[in-house]
């Protein structure tokens, strides 16, 4: 489950509220408690589920009117942020303090509401191995945080005052920055009030003319990416890591393309998970001079809005001499283009739902 980024289509591509004053600033607060379950992703945690946590969901969202083209292709989504309380009522997990930005996108006659945020909390006990060794879920304060509400939404029923509720998940990791970090999920369900700062206006919504459809040759792509990140074992230390990929991208219309490309991964954390296997587990049989390099292929999607895209990418290790989580690996992310060809990227690789690293990346569409 970890990620569940592809979700997070536009997250970040239009956070920030305009100061233009013929653009509507009609913003809505909302407030939510919720209360649930942390799933059982992995045997591991099963000692820290104890209890059914709970808390507090605070979020203030300006709604948007198709002044802007993506706006009205992805039906007038709100922009906003989220804060989130959380007690695990564990006293071994502690607490959570998050702050995300998020999207609100709407469905039957904006009835049913879906708000994808991402971002980054604060939890109050992570492991130490004197203090608190049982923690084996996070190993840092700072995590990122996934955050997806599913609510039934009526604004404005009375005096600026209105209803949802629904279901909720929250997902906590550093993306093995800091081991451990076996990370939790919680699904939850979820109550709460809505209040229209404008509850006396109204505005239309804009139907701009479509833009002429964009067709491309195939492009090109160099990226060079990088980072830090350490292996399960505990105290092994962080290590930094380059990749260098290059994919080619076709165009299929005005906000999608299509990749097909090549990774090279230079992996230092796994250098060193090959040297203390093979001295501390002879029964692996790993040989101490392994090649620590990969090599994968990947297909992936990126879906492009103004100067943002979302990344999903999904590849094989066609050179893989030492075994770690398997051959198939995936990325998601996003990108932001500076001009026509250079452009910038926040990915996460994965294995399934064990993550490898957060890669920050620099790149060229030729």
């Amino acid at each position: 489950m970890r990620r569940l980024l592809y979700m997070v289509v536009l997250l970040y591509a239009s956070i920030g509220f305009s100061q233009d004053t013929e653009i509507p600033r009609n913003y809505v607060l909302d407030v939510n408690q919720f209360y649930g379950s942390i799933l059982l992703h992995n045997t591991d945690i099963s000692h820290l589920i104890t209890d059914h946590p709970g808390g507090i969901i605070l979020g203030v969202s300006r709604k948007t009117y198709g002044h802007k083209e993506w706006e009205a292709d992805f039906g007038y989504p709100d922009t906003g942020f989220t804060f989130v309380y959380q007690n695990t009522n564990n006293p071994t997990l502690g607490e959570h303090f998050g702050l995300y930005g998020h999207y609100n996108f709407y469905f039957f006659k904006r009835n049913l509401q879906l708000r994808v945020a991402q971002g980054l909390a604060y939890n109050t006990n992570p492991y130490d191995k004197n203090e608190n060794f049982r923690n084996n879920a996070y190993g840092s304060h700072i995590l990122s945080s996934t955050l997806l509400m599913f609510n039934y939404h009526k604004e404005n029923i009375v005096a600026g005052l209105g209803l949802n509720a629904g279901v909720s998940f929250i997902h906590y990791s550093n993306a093995n920055f800091k081991a451990p970090n076996t990370s939790t999920n919680t699904f939850a369900v979820n109550f709460g009030l809505t209040y229209n700062l404008e509850k006396d206006s109204t505005y239309p919504y804009l139907n701009p003319e479509p833009t002429e459809k964009i067709t491309e040759p195939i492009r090109y792509n160099l990226v060079l990416r990088g980072g830090a990140n350490e292996s399960d074992v505990i105290n092994m230390g962080r290590y930094g890591f380059a990749i260098f990929s290059a994919y080619a991208d076709k165009r299929l219309g005005k906000r999608s393309a299509i990749q097909l490309g090549t990774d090279v991964f230079l992996s230092n954390f796994l250098k060193e998970l090959i040297r203390y296997q093979s001295i501390s587990f002879p029964e692996l049989a790993v040989d101490s001079d392994t090649d620590y390099k990969r090599v994968g292929v990947f297909l992936g999607h990126e879906l492009f809005v103004n100067k943002m895209s979302v990344v999903a990418q999904l590849g094989y290790y066609v050179y893989y001499p030492f075994d770690f989580e398997g051959r198939m690996y995936n990325r998601i992310g996003m990108k932001r283009y500076f001009g026509d060809k250079i452009f910038g990227a926040i990915t996460l690789k994965s294995h399934g739902a064990k993550a490898e690293a957060v890669e920050f990346g620099i790149g060229v569409r030729l």
